[in-house]
């Protein structure tokens, strides 16, 4: 079982391991031992989550989602496999602690009157400079 906060457990069944050699760090031992973890999670099947949460994962999870509602995380920065499997398992924690945090309803406002006025004033302040510094004389005729 895998805590992820005081209301939300995942039970064994929604994650399954798999351990496989890794191109990671480890010099000629990475090709004996399988130190690289893929951590697969059930998160469309998953009872613990909410399904506003689930949803906001999708989003977060991006490409690691499958067609089949499913997490796919990989870890293999570390030369032992227990420590892979751990950072793999944070990261799904962090993934699903993310999703659970309801974004902020933005209102949509619009520009005042006197901040376009104040925008318009700098650019041509600005445009003012910038033509003084020039060598060549811009006069009206062209």
């Amino acid at each position: 079982m895998l805590r992820v906060n005081d209301k939300i457990s995942l039970q064994d069944w929604e994650l399954s391991e798999q351990f496989v050699r890794s191109s990671g760090p480890g010099g000629q031992n990475v090709n004996k031992v399988s130190s690289a973890v893929e951590l697969r999670f059930e998160a469309e099947r998953s009872p613990a989550l909410p399904p506003h949460a689930k949803v906001r994962l999708k989003r977060i999870a991006g490409r690691k989602w499958t067609k089949d509602g499913a997490i796919l995380l990989q870890c293999d920065e570390t030369r032992h496999q227990a420590r892979n499997r751990d950072i793999v398992r944070e990261r799904l924690v962090d993934m699903i602690r993310k999703s659970l945090i309801k974004p902020k309803y933005r209102v949509a406002t619009r520009p005042t009157l006197a901040s376009k006025k104040r925008r318009l004033q700098a650019k041509k302040h600005r445009g003012a400079i910038k033509v003084g510094r020039s060598s060549t004389s811009h006069d009206a005729d062209g």
